[in-house]
């Protein structure tokens, strides 16, 4: 395999986290986009794919696509189910043909390549390892530390230049935050935790300053209800084996990764879980506030 992660094995989903590919002008649209692969023509860079629904965008079809890494073409069959985004500003070439990033095997239809790494997919119920991380303000915590509380948790990483990914992790917790404030009690009862899978880059220093403009309070930010924090580099792979993250260097210092994002009890398990960015904020609130 070559930076992809094989969902249906139990691995990490990967998504990619760079700049859009040569040819594609900044601030067009993109659409999640799931469906199954129908045909691979790897001398042409296209997939043929029928697709799900995409709310207001596309009906089911099938329809041709072009694959903007070329890494991926080498991965696909015929019968795999896949998601990926879809970049609606402008074709790739002259074809018209609108190209497909981030591709992620959900399921393969020919199984030939197995994981080193056995990834545990968290499910509502799971117990949290006791993990310990270095928080903005250089102090060790634990996750048995929150223990008592709601927490939401999310991975992201400072220099992720990907709107959909990071930043939107980020942006969404930032509008949880100050959503919770607005309940004294449930601001109490609950807690917002980033972590970091870039622990050598992202230093207490880093994340101070990170998590102060996320949080739009800056010199004000205290971290009470929302820390910014990494595990050490040596305890990085068992935390994301357990939280189903999938992290390999990409192009240009930047990192291909997975998301996930989890709602944790007061008693320390699971209560929900989102490998992909299209999580709701009125859907982890709901999740948080019921478990309140």
């Amino acid at each position: 395999m070559n930076r992809f992660w094989i969902a249906g094995l139990g691995a990490a989903v990967l998504v990619g986290c760079h700049a859009a590919p040569e040819g594609k002008r900044p601030g067009g649209k993109q659409y999640p986009i799931r469906g199954v692969v129908q045909r691979v023509d790897a001398s042409h860079q296209e997939i043929s794919l029928t697709n799900e629904d995409i709310p207001g965008f596309m009906v089911p079809m099938t329809m041709d696509y072009k694959v903007a890494d070329p890494a991926a073409i080498g991965e696909l069959h015929s019968g795999d189910k896949i998601s990926a985004t879809l970049l609606d500003d402008g074709p790739s070439d002259a074809s018209g043909t609108m190209p497909l990033i981030n591709v992620v095997i959900l399921s393969q239809a020919k199984a030939d390549y197995l994981p080193k790494v056995q990834y545990h997919v968290p499910a509502p119920g799971d117990e949290v390892p006791d993990f310990v991380l270095l928080n903005e303000m250089g102090k060790k915590m634990s996750l048995r530390s929150l223990r008592g509380k709601v927490v939401a948790l999310t991975f992201i990483y400072t220099r992720c230049p990907l709107s959909d990914y990071c930043p939107r992790m980020s942006h969404n917790f930032a509008v949880i935050d100050k959503a919770l404030a607005a309940d004294p009690k449930l601001y109490r009862e609950t807690h917002l935790l980033s972590v970091s899978f870039d622990p050598q880059y992202d230093t207490p220093k880093v994340l101070k300053s990170y998590g102060a403009a996320t949080t739009g309070r800056y010199a004000n930010e205290t971290f009470a209800h929302w820390d910014f924090a990494a595990p050490p580099v040596a305890e990085l792979p068992k935390m994301e084996q357990f939280f189903d993250v999938g992290v390999t260097p990409g192009d240009s210092g930047t990192l291909q990764h997975s998301l996930s994002t989890v709602v944790i009890g007061k008693d320390g398990k699971v209560v929900a879980f989102w490998p992909t960015n299209d999580w709701s904020v009125d859907e982890l609130l709901t999740k948080m506030k019921a478990a309140s």
